[in-house]
């Protein structure tokens, strides 16, 4: 299995994948540009890193584990890495920047991961020597807790590069699931579009946000409402990832004006403290 994975942004997603890496005793450096985010990141790991041990969720301590996390802001960190997992916002010029970056610090049998919840990875794979170790590694939020991974594979990626990220999900106690590279994947090609009609219902007064997400989880057996749920992903990735389903396949996906309202007003959900809910 791999020995040492950088994982670029420190973002909620960033500091959750470099998290359970580290809880499987391998050697992690996340990096982000801004140092704030990466001293957001060191106190969130820790809280969690604590909660899971309290429960007896850990089989190394939280110091343990916290010393296998470097924290950065140099992208020439990286240069050693075997597999680098990309996790910065849902922003297409973004990522292809981020992108090249990786690719002129690794070496050409490094692989390069994009945690995109709905950007091609096709797209991101042309700014890159050797697309062929190019793919998909979704992970759910939140990280630690979700067992879901999506691995996405283009036209191009080798079998040999998608065992192998099979088979490091695996060694995460992650549960993998194959999905070609087509907008929005499987889960958030599904997902989205029912938090869209949720937003619908609520701006047009069909019930509360309360009762509508209260209605989805007694009705169809949702550990959370698609409000907040909303609120957890963060109102802005929701709104990146319904313009690319809008993109790719019309107007049907359009997303909900309410949504874009939230997220002009910088309401953007548990981490801003401001959604459909207060935080």
């Amino acid at each position: 299995m791999f020995s040492s994975v950088a994982v670029i942004g420190a973002g909620q997603m960033g500091a959750g994948i470099a998290q359970v890496i580290a809880q499987k005793d391998i050697s992690v450096r996340l990096i982000d540009v801004k140092e704030p985010s990466l001293e957001k990141a060191r106190n969130t790991i820790q809280k969690s890193l604590n909660k899971l041990y309290q429960k007896n969720l850990l089989t190394l301590t939280p110091d343990q584990v916290s010393q296998k996390i470097q924290y950065g802001s140099q992208f020439n960190t990286m240069e050693k890495s075997e597999i680098v997992i990309e996790a910065v916002p849902e922003n297409l010029d973004l990522k292809l920047k981020v992108f090249k970056q990786i690719s002129h610090k690794v070496n050409a049998d490094t692989i390069i991961a994009s945690n995109t919840s709905s950007i091609s990875i096709s797209r991101l794979a042309e700014v890159v020597p050797h697309p062929e170790r190019v793919a998909g590694l979704h992970f759910m939020n939140p990280v630690p807790l979700m067992k879901l991974v999506e691995i996405i594979r283009t036209e191009q990626t080798t079998e040999s590069i998608f065992n192998k990220l099979c088979q490091f999900t695996v060694f995460l106690d992650k549960v993998a699931v194959s999905s070609k590279d087509k907008a929005g994947f499987i889960v958030n090609r599904i997902l989205m579009p029912m938090i869209n009609s949720a937003m619908f219902a609520l701006m047009e007064s069909v019930a509360s946000a309360e009762d509508i997400d209260k209605a989805m989880q007694l009705g169809c057996h949702h550990k959370m409402g698609p409000l907040a749920l909303a609120d957890l992903i963060g109102l802005d990735t929701c709104l990146s990832i319904m313009l690319v389903l809008q993109e790719e396949f019309g107007d049907k996906y359009a997303p909900c004006p309410l949504l874009k309202q939230h997220v002009e007003a910088a309401r953007l959900g548990k981490k801003t403290g401001q959604g459909f809910y207060t935080y």
